[in-house]
């Protein structure tokens, strides 16, 4: 079966490359007293994904798995709070914040699907 293009099915590279891409963006920013908060929250969250899979790969335990799992759906979920507040700030760069947005989706998705999983 063919893989669908661009799309990374290795977790830990994916929420890494998706932290990169935030950073990436959030340098094209103009920096004022609207978007710095935001851009720092956006930043600290989505790179926090990337850094929580890595240590619930390295987990201790199931449930220190299972807790830092939890972690990167939270954090995911935070990152797509802080894009929707920056597509309001920057109405001239919705179209490139909605395909950050529509990642971090995707991913906070794969997060609720193992975090249920965890839970059967």
């Amino acid at each position: 079966m063919d893989q669908l293009p661009n799309k990374i099915y290795d977790l830990e590279e994916r929420t890494a490359k998706f932290g990169e891409d935030i950073i990436r963006f959030c340098r094209t920013v103009k920096s004022d007293n609207i978007c710095n908060p935001i851009i720092n929250q956006l930043v600290r969250s989505a790179t926090s994904i990337g850094a929580n899979y890595c240590e619930a790969n390295n987990a201790s335990s199931k449930k220190d798995f299972r807790n830092k799992i939890y972690i990167c759906k939270k954090e995911s979920q935070e990152s797509k709070h802080w894009l929707r507040m920056l597509a309001v700030s920057l109405p001239t760069q919705a179209e490139g914040i909605k395909k950050l947005w529509n990642e971090a989706h995707e991913v906070t998705l794969i997060f609720q699907k193992i975090t249920k999983t965890l839970s059967e």
